[in-house]
């Protein structure tokens, strides 16, 4: 989800995050001979990525990443041996905030760290060494290893209806029916948008389905949604609207593919949870995701459906460690769903530019209400 750096709103909803995190702890303990005593500091500037530690022993790895720079940032492990395979992220660290990131890395070998000013590019990346190896949350405890199941069995579903669907998409723009395309945009990327974690993790993939025109780097092909969503709301089908089309039914159907066969730890829900909060914070609450068709809403929902589905993975060992956190999930969750009820017309949501400031704000706030417990969900699952 490499996508340029936002501002006004989307920063304010990770406000109330970054501060809790910023309070949460303090200066980690000092690290020998590279290996790590606590949390791996990450210090981002814009032109660099100093990480406290370049080795770790195989298990749930912390890192605190702190924003010194001038630029939103990102900050993200890169798997071993592949420099696209993402096993953890966290997006949209406003200057002068920071954010933490827990995942699990089970098998010894080399990764990569990466910092992203701007949310764009390549990254600036350091290699990272996992020594050893560990047994996995899953295997280790049966309550995460059925979360983990259950959720695997929701992404199958949602990926499955995304083909289905995808193609019926594409069959309206090959056949030159821009109604009939348009009415089925926003019905399509909603089972993207519930499972957009999952997607990420494969980063040439999510790009290429899902890069805002905005977001498109010097020799990169402009493709997927956004390109077919500007062909139809506002320069007209394109001579080459079908084989845009059919190449994003073929990198849907690898995205299932390649999904089926993705082994996700309990931290992977649980920053996934989070991270699609991120989402509707970055791009939904500016309007910046769906920038020509204005069906901003539609896709909230989903990422608010895809956060509440790992959720509800999680829910039982959550219960069992933090009811309170249950609790207050459930509250916040309803909070923003009744924000969303309100903008229902049909079956389907208002544009998005109907929407009132007052309204817009009270978006972001209900967020940034529900980023706070979201962001501690990793925390209870790695302990």
């Amino acid at each position: 989800m490499a996508k340029t750096a936002r501002t006004g709103l989307a920063v304010s909803a990770g406000a109330t995050l970054a501060a809790l995190v910023s309070a949460c702890g303090g200066a980690p303990p000092s690290a020998a001979n590279g290996m790590p005593a606590g949390p791996i500091t990450v210090t981002a500037s814009d032109s660099a990525c100093q990480v406290s530690a370049t080795t770790a022993p195989a298990g749930n790895l912390t890192f605190q990443i702190a924003n010194h720079g001038t630029k939103v940032t990102e900050f993200y492990l890169y798997g071993d041996g592949d420099g696209d395979r993402i096993m953890g992220e966290v997006e949209n660290i406003a200057p002068g905030l920071t954010r933490r990131l827990i995942v699990e890395v089970a098998d010894g070998g080399t990764y990569q760290t990466a910092c992203k000013p701007e949310m764009a590019g390549a990254g600036i990346r350091s290699p990272f060494t996992v020594t050893g190896g560990a047994a996995k949350g899953t295997d280790a405890n049966a309550q995460l290893a059925e979360a983990a199941r259950g959720y695997a069995r929701y992404v199958s579903s949602q990926t499955g209806a995304f083909a289905d669907e995808t193609r019926k998409f594409a069959t309206a723009i090959k056949a030159k029916d821009v109604a009939a395309a348009k009415s089925q945009y926003a019905r399509t990327r909603i089972y993207y948008e519930r499972i957009e974690p999952v997607a990420a993790k494969f980063g040439d993939l999510d790009p290429a389905i899902d890069v805002r025109e905005a977001d498109v780097q010097p020799g990169q092909k402009f493709t997927g949604f956004h390109r077919l969503e500007k062909d139809l709301w506002v320069t007209g089908l394109q001579p080459d609207s079908a084989a845009i089309a059919d190449r994003l039914v073929a990198d849907v159907t690898t995205l299932g593919q390649k999904a089926s066969a993705l082994q996700l730890s309990a931290l992977d829900l649980a920053n996934g949870a989070e991270s699609l909060l991120d989402e509707v914070a970055r791009g939904k609450i500016t309007g910046e995701e769906e920038a020509f068709s204005h069906t901003d809403l539609s896709d909230f929902q989903a990422n608010v459906d895809g956060s509440k589905g790992a959720i509800q993975a999680l829910r039982p060992v959550l219960a069992q460690r933090n009811p309170a956190l249950v609790s207050t999930l459930d509250a916040r969750f309803a909070a923003v769903q009744t924000l969303l009820d309100a903008q229902r017309t049909g079956d389907t949501f208002k544009l998005y530019t109907d929407l009132t400031q007052s309204q817009i704000k009270k978006f972001a706030a209900a967020v940034d209400a529900l980023s706070e417990p979201l962001s501690k969900v990793a925390e209870v699952v790695a302990h």
